[in-house]
């Protein structure tokens, strides 16, 4: 199947549009080591704990030269790769382990300047960290004098027991399901896509499958505090990563040291509210970039809506021999909004798919849809969509879609009508059941947490920002908002969000709560 159009809550897709294949302290170097193994604890399903096998608390990572993979070369020197070794089943901390890879590059400074790790998650879900951390690495050079760079690929992502549910064969096919079906044979050609989709991902993951969730992966994250010799938790989490940095405190509040949630999902909505706030957030960016060229926003709209409207009916053709199509066409819309700078990217792709050429959005489209030349397609999109459905209990039906439509539509001409029906496509007929209505995220008498909202956020919209800071609680969601475009805040050209970040991860500085950067 293809990438459905949730478009992933990702710092990877800004990657791909760049041009990338009052002071309080929050924990620091002085603090003391890390707790025993006799301390550590899992909490089982039914609420109880168990304490965690020392196999697991004293492992020694073996840190060598990382490896290329399918989708990415191998790393520089400075880089290493190790597995850690990790539950299968939370609830059953001393049986089946899998293995999660990490990569790290160590701090600059020595060890009489290094306040401990550092670790990065860039969205998603189901976004590579072991791939994108050294691309990354750039933007967060400040840091690493006082950190060591961690990343990791999450379970079921990547190369930590990574899923693939559909041959790169069967993705081109699927290439011919309509996104948005008009006919009763449309709509069921759309859902039994969308069962045989859950259903490869079950054959391939196995009992993985419902062992995927972002409360997982929040448990994983604090034996590798543990594993990597720090106190608390130093972490950087963007997009997706800011959901799972929220769930990691709730679940280990005194556990946290300097925690960044840049472009903050609305822990508050459900999976249907976060497709709505999608809908309405890439409407914005995309109201932005027409406006940047001189057009009137509900104007240049429904001059995209009506070019959609041609595809639906008649895919353009494209130099590669492959037809773009009305859904591809929407993503390859999506892809140059993650970042204002490809904007003129999406300027000359709309242009020619207007004299009748479909090749350039057809490109943009294969970018986020992580298509090469060959026709091999990445994994992001499977790990995002078992992870998601893991996470989501809610299922919308046809009939309640049909009922969701208009209000879809009304926030957003040109996305709207996407993401309603992918409301109830993404994971329908899911052979798992879904964990939460929405993550929680509490996590009282946790240190300051810095949340990075930007106003001009598709991908993750504004309002997201505010929304975590209150469900984290009084005293530990301090919210930083810049008044930009893009996905993401940090790195993006604002030297003020920059310098507070820094401060923050570097001093334990934490800004007033409510400061703008304009």
């Amino acid at each position: 199947m293809l990438r459905y159009v949730r478009w992933a809550a990702a710092v990877a897709a800004a990657l791909l549009v760049a041009g990338c294949s009052g002071g309080t302290p929050g924990g620091g170097a002085d603090e003391g080591k890390p707790s025993s193994p006799q301390q550590s604890t899992a909490t089982s399903a039914t609420g109880g704990s168990a304490a965690l096998p020392a196999s697991l608390t004293s492992q020694k990572l073996d840190w060598g030269r990382c490896k290329a993979t399918s989708d990415s070369a191998a790393p520089g020197d400075e880089w290493r790769c190790a597995t850690l070794r990790v539950p299968l089943d939370w609830a059953k901390p001393a049986g089946e382990t899998i293995g999660l890879a990490l990569i790290r590059a160590q701090a600059s400074g020595g060890s009489g300047k290094r306040i401990g790790s550092l670790l990065f998650n860039f969205g998603g879900p189901g976004g590579s960290g072991v791939s994108t951390m050294p691309y990354y690495a750039s933007t967060v050079s400040a840091l690493r004098e006082r950190y060591d760079l961690v990343s990791w690929d999450p379970r079921g992502v990547g190369a930590s027991e990574g899923i693939r549910c559909r041959s790169d064969k069967d993705i081109q096919s699927a290439e011919s399901v309509d996104a948005t079906p008009d006919t009763a044979a449309e709509e069921k050609a759309y859902f039994q896509d969308a069962a045989d989709f859950g259903k490869g991902c079950e054959k391939a993951a196995g009992k993985l499958i419902a062992h995927v969730s972002t409360t997982d992966t929040a448990r994983d994250m604090d034996l590798m505090r543990q594993v990597l010799g720090d106190a608390k938790m130093h972490y950087f989490g963007i997009s997706y990563g800011t959901e799972l940095g929220g769930v990691y405190a709730h679940l280990f509040p005194k556990k946290v040291g300097r925690l960044i949630l840049d472009a903050v999902v609305d822990p508050t909505a459900d999976s249907v509210g976060q497709e709505k706030n999608q809908a309405a957030g890439f409407q914005r960016a995309l109201d932005d970039y027409l406006k940047s060229t001189g057009q009137d926003p509900k104007q240049g709209s429904q001059k995209i809506v009506d070019l959609l409207r041609r595809l639906d009916a008649t895919p353009l053709p494209t130099s590669s021999g492959r037809k773009l199509t009305q859904t591809l066409a929407v993503t390859g819309i999506v892809l140059p909004l993650y970042s204002q700078d490809s904007w003129p990217t999406l300027t000359s792709a709309l242009k020619a798919a207007e004299e009748g050429d479909g090749s350039e959005l057809l490109s943009l489209a294969d970018q986020y849809n992580e298509r090469d030349s060959s026709g091999h397609y990445g994994t992001t999109t499977h790990a995002q969509r078992v992870i998601s459905c893991l996470d989501d209990k809610e299922r919308p039906t046809l009939a309640e879609t049909k009922k969701l439509l208009p209000r879809f539509e009304k926030v957003s001409p040109v996305f709207g009508d996407f993401l309603g029906w992918d409301s109830a496509g993404w994971c329908h007929d899911w052979p798992v059941a879904g964990q939460y209505d929405t993550p929680e995220v509490s996590a009282p008498g946790a240190a300051p947490i810095l949340l990075v909202g930007n106003t001009g956020d598709p991908a993750t919209p504004y309002e997201g920002a505010r929304k975590m800071a209150d469900e984290l609680g009084k005293g530990v969601g301090v919210e930083l908002t810049w008044k930009g475009e893009g996905h993401g805040a940090y790195g993006s050209g604002s030297d003020c969000v920059d310098s507070a970040v820094n401060a923050y991860l570097v001093s334990g500085t934490v800004p007033k709560d409510g400061t703008v950067c304009s």
